[in-house]
C-alpha cells in the first residue's frame, strides 16, 4: 500500500479525504506548527526538513501497519466450516463451506457460476436453481459479518 505525503496545514482538506479513504499517510509539519493528532495507526507525522532516512523509516512503518490492517480484515475459514472476521464468526453447512472456500480463494475477484458449482458439488453439478438457493442462504449467513 502506498503512503501519501501530506503538507500540513496547507493540504488540510486533502488530509481529510485521505483519512476518509482509509489510506496510510505521513503528514509533513513545518517548525513551529502543531501537528494534527489522531489515534489512527495509519497516520504519522514528521517535521519538514527531517533527514530522508527518518522519513523513509516512518513510511516503512506506515506501509507495514497498512498491510497488517488489510490482513486483519480478511475472512478466515477453518476446516470445520467456521468463518471468522473481525472477532465475529458464523458456522457454515458443508455445501456453503465449499462455496465459501472458492470465494475466499479468489477474494475480491469474480468467481464464475461454473467454478462455484464445481466447488459446491464435486461429484456432479446440480441444476441452476440449486446453486442460486445456496448462494442466497450463504449471503444471509454472511450479512452479519458485513461480507455481502
Amino acid at each position: 500500500m502506498e503512503v501519501e505525503l501530506v503538507q500540513w496545514p496547507d493540504d488540510e482538506s486533502r488530509l481529510a479525504e485521505i483519512r476518509s479513504a482509509g489510506k496510510a499517510r505521513l503528514v509533513v509539519v513545518p517548525e513551529g506548527v502543531a501537528p494534527p493528532l489522531t489515534p489512527d495507526p495509519l497516520e504519522d507525522w514528521v517535521r519538514k526538513g527531517a533527514p530522508d532516512e527518518d522519513v523513509r523509516a516512518r513510511v516503512r512503518v506506515l506501509e507495514d501497519r497498512a498491510k497488517g490492517a488489510e490482513a486483519a480484515n480478511l475472512p478466515e475459514l477453518d476446516e470445520n466450516g467456521l468463518l471468522r472476521l473481525g472477532g465475529q464468526w458464523v458456522s457454515l453447512p458443508p455445501v456453503e463451506h465449499r462455496l465459501m472456500g472458492v470465494l475466499l480463494d479468489r477474494y475480491r475477484a469474480v468467481v464464475s457460476r461454473d467454478a462455484l458449482a464445481r466447488a459446491g458439488w464435486p461429484d456432479g453439478i446440480p441444476g441452476r436453481n440449486v446453486l442460486d438457493v445456496h448462494i442466497v442462504r450463504l449471503r444471509r449467513r454472511l450479512a452479519p459479518l458485513g461480507l455481502v
